[in-house]
């Protein structure tokens, strides 16, 4: 397959549905794609019907153009990351791994369009976040659950309101930023820099007062991270977690057992904000998305230098902080349950304390069937005692 033929291939593909993110070419599969979630074969010329070692070779090798660094890094590890571009029309970000000794290839549609905190319809204490000068920043949540959309978000209202330098580290990019009022400058994994760590040290000698690291993956790239928030900047980055006290041993997980109480301290100080995401199905089509949002506190800085307990805990943190627009998994669910726009069967899969969100369910439908009821027509009944 030639370089023309596979861009064909991904424009006809990218045409099968409305909403796709993904597209997957896997051996013994049809080429498929991913929309609002599900996976379909994307019936399209030549209408293969299953891939060969062969065929996703020679297309992960189109992907790769010959550089030196992606082949490596797929000899050595098993998988690299790339970008490649359609024409102008379309942006992806891409991860090719070994299989079984076979060849996959899984690429991710980059959007266009930069999202704002608007468009996204994201709960307005997202705006304070863009508001903060100092400390870490995170968005959590597990691949593909729209951390790096939020993260877009987030800057967009930043370069729309703050005349600063903001420098970003990605892997790859995957919206690009035009300058508003902030200056922004975009650099690429491999094109630009070597790893996260060398990368955000040069950052430190860039002057800039906002960071974006795109995955904090390794020891190194938290420590220089953590350093950067600790001396003027605001460091927003992304980690792999289901929530909020998730994020923290995580992070506490990377360092040696004798540090951490020393690195409890240093969370505590720096950490501004966790943000994070799951995505639901709709009901009707399309994906919810589910937010925790936590931010810092006397009681949560307290946690995170000494720990949770029994009555210490951040659920109940950020339950009883809705005031301050935090709010838990379970919170934004049932809301959202309410407004009819997940089932209870989705809710009750997707919560974080299940037990709490049965129960919620069962408090909501009470409501509801009590709300339904028609009392303009009803009667007492009447008794009448004779002697």
């Amino acid at each position: 397959m030639k370089r023309a033929e596979l861009d064909a291939l991904l424009m006809a593909m990218q045409g099968v549905a409305v909403g796709i993110s993904d597209i997957n070419f896997s051996v013994g599969r049809p080429p498929q794609v991913e929309a609002f979630g599900v996976l379909r074969e994307a019936n399209v010329p030549p209408h293969v019907k299953s891939l060969t070692p062969f065929q996703t070779e020679r297309i992960a090798l189109n992907l790769i153009n010959g550089e030196r660094r992606l082949l490596r890094d797929l000899a050595d590890t098993g998988s690299c990351d790339c970008s490649y571009m359609v024409n102008e029309q379309a942006r992806y970000r891409v991860n090719i791994f070994r299989n079984r000794g076979n060849i996959s290839i899984v690429m991710r549609k980059a959007q266009t369009e930069i999202p704002t905190i608007q468009l996204l319809n994201l709960p307005n204490v997202i705006r304070e976040i863009a508001k903060e000068k100092t400390g870490l920043v995170l968005v959590t949540g597990s691949t593909g659950s729209g951390k790096t959309t939020t993260l877009a978000a987030i800057l967009d209202e930043i370069n729309r309101t703050q005349s600063v330098h903001v420098v970003t580290l990605e892997d790859p990019i995957e919206y690009l930023h035009p300058h508003k009022k902030s200056t922004f400058n975009q650099r690429e994994l491999g094109s630009d820099f070597d790893d996260f760590p060398s990368g955000l040290r040069a950052a430190l000698r860039q002057a800039p007062k906002v960071i974006l690291v795109g995955e904090m993956r390794d020891r190194a790239t938290v420590d220089i991270a953590m350093t950067a928030a600790e001396t003027g900047h605001l460091v927003l980055s992304t980690i792999h977690t289901i929530n909020a006290g998730q994020s923290i041993n995580r992070i506490l997980g990377m360092f040696d057992k004798s540090e951490e109480k020393l690195l409890r301290l240093r969370l505590s100080e720096m950490l501004r904000w966790i943000v994070s995401q799951r995505l639901l199905p709709r009901i009707g089509g399309g994906r919810f998305l589910a937010q925790e949002i936590m931010g810092n506190s006397l009681r949560t800085r307290e946690a995170i230098a000494i720990g949770e307990s029994e009555d210490r805990s951040f659920y109940d943190m950020i339950e009883q902080s809705e005031t301050f627009g935090w709010c838990t998994f379970d919170q934004t669910i049932v809301k959202a349950f309410e407004q009819g726009k997940v089932t209870d069967e989705s809710a009750f899969l997707y919560a974080s304390n299940k037990g709490k969100m049965s129960r919620f369910i069962d408090d909501v439908k009470k409501r509801m069937n009590l709300a339904s009821v028609d009392t303009s027509s009803m009667k007492l009944d009447t008794i009448s005692l004779s002697k």
